[in-house]
């Protein structure tokens, strides 16, 4: 367990963030970038509930994230089974809503398939990773380029120039981002020989050649090396930088705190609060949720 997850622990009398020890050499965000927002939210969820069978495993929620002209990091958290998963399936496309509505950029994308979410700038990662093994680190991510004109059979026979030029400009992109993530020494070795932490920036990496306006990431720092785990942070700290979004689930609070402008936490399948991480993890209702104790 991360020390700040140990923290939430022991802290009873609600003082954690105050008493919060560093346990690596990652700084935490001090506070939220003022910036101005756009009218239109990047994304919203509307009463949004999932249930199977008789199980609810999302109630009602409704979020918030609001559009600006800088990439923003928002953590969701919560204790095992409150539904965190569920909530990001169905953003993503992955699972449907029982009702409810989710918005992107003000557009109603509750009815799209996964694909059609990516070329509007949606994309998720996935809590195991899932790159393609016995392809080349490379060309895990050229697979990953959208609209290729070599697709099609006879557009590649009748454009064979076009195709090329494509293909060039695409293995450059790759190369940037591989170059940024530390991985194109790697880029001629099979996916399946990476480290777990390598296959996670990989799997970021691929993601960003569909040049997202939000990712949606699923524990990235799950059975990350500590050591990879700082470059994992650092590589999402310097894309939301470059404007890209972040909705972030994670259980190692060390990382939510280091990186999260702004936390939901998640209960039972809903919404139990938001704020900074030094709100959240100050309120009762938190330590409740994630230890069973009244604090």
């Amino acid at each position: 367990m991360g020390s700040a997850a140990t923290a939430l622990q022991d802290s009873l009398d609600l003082r954690i963030v105050s008493d919060l020890p560093a346990a690596r050499a990652v700084a935490p965000v001090t506070g939220t970038v003022e910036r101005p927002m756009s009218d239109v939210p990047l994304l919203q969820v509307l009463g949004l509930q999932k249930t199977y069978g008789g199980l609810q495993a999302v109630a009602g929620i409704d979020l918030d994230l609001p559009g600006a002209p800088g990439g923003r990091i928002t953590g969701l958290i919560g204790p095992n089974g409150a539904g965190k998963t569920t909530l990001l399936n169905i953003i993503s496309g992955v699972e449907r809503a029982t009702a409810g509505r989710v918005l992107f950029r003000g557009n109603d994308i509750g009815a799209l398939p996964q694909h059609r979410l990516a070329a509007q700038g949606l994309v998720r990662t996935f809590q195991i990773s899932r790159d393609l093994g016995q392809l080349t680190v490379l060309e895990n991510l050229l697979l990953a380029r959208p609209q290729q004109t070599g697709e099609r059979l006879m557009q590649l026979f009748a454009h064979g120039k076009r195709v090329r030029q494509e293909e060039e400009a695409a293995i450059e992109t790759a190369r940037a981002a591989l170059l940024k993530v530390s991985l194109w020494r790697l880029a001629d070795a099979p996916a399946a020989s990476l480290s777990g932490g390598q296959k996670k920036l990989l799997e970021l990496t691929r993601a960003l050649m569909l040049k997202p306006k939000l990712v949606l990431l699923d524990e990235p720092a799950a059975g990350v090396a500590p050591a990879m785990e700082e470059v994992l942070i650092d590589t999402i700290r310097g894309l939301a930088a470059e404007g890209v979004d972040f909705l972030i689930i994670e259980h190692d609070l060390d990382v939510v705190a280091a990186l999260c402008e702004e936390v939901y936490v998640m209960a039972a399948g809903r919404i139990l609060t938001q704020g900074s991480f030094a709100d959240v993890t100050g309120d009762a209702r938190v330590v409740e949720a994630y230890l069973g104790l009244k604090a």
